[in-house]
């Protein structure tokens, strides 16, 4: 009889494995970490940027050429003849840009795809409206599972090939746009 059972026991083990993530939510020991596709994670965007140019030009040229002649004889004097020459071109220019941007939000995404070597897939997008002024913000890319803390989130920064898109729409955006008019004159000169 305790052969039977132990045999059974084998048997069943063998037949019917387990898998260790999906228990590891019952687990006492465990985090709740995201790790599966439609799964949330939440994105700490913490992202600054800074970019500058400077260009400074400066060029000169100056050519003469002169040519003087005189002469006399007696009581009749030759004409006297003057020829000159000259020409100058100078220019000077100068240019400077100057970027930068902060954004600071926070962004629940969904876990889109696991791919092959167990990092994550995620995406998600955030909309606000205030008085008709509506922001979108919508960030993807990928995510790997030990950048996940024990919250469930990840910085902005731990996600490679991530895009985070920031627009804006409504009456602000509106005025900052040039008008019809203005493109048009663009357009053509």
């Amino acid at each position: 009889m305790k052969t039977t059972f132990l045999i059974f026991i084998i048997l069943s083990a063998s037949l019917l494995p387990q898998d260790m993530r999906s228990n590891s939510g019952r687990s006492l020991f465990s985090d709740q970490k995201a790790a599966f596709i439609g799964d949330a994670i939440t994105i700490l965007v913490v992202e600054s940027s800074l970019a500058s140019n400077n260009a400074e030009t400066s060029t000169g040229r100056q050519s003469d050429i002169g040519f003087d002649m005189s002469g006399g004889l007696g009581k009749n004097q030759l004409p006297t003849a003057d020829f000159g020459l000259g020409s100058g071109n100078r220019f000077t220019g100068s240019g400077s840009t100057k970027t930068s941007g902060v954004i600071k939000t926070k962004i629940s995404a969904t876990i889109d795809s696991v791919l092959a070597n167990g990092n994550l897939f995620i995406k998600g997008s955030k909309k606000i409206v205030i008085n008709g002024e509506e922001q979108i913000i919508k960030i993807r890319g990928i995510v790997r599972t030990s950048d996940i803390m024990a919250d469930n989130s990840v910085l902005s920064y731990n996600i490679s090939e991530s895009e985070i898109l920031f627009e804006g729409k409504g009456m602000i955006d509106k005025s900052q746009s040039p008008g019809w008019l203005t493109k048009l004159f663009h357009w053509l000169f």
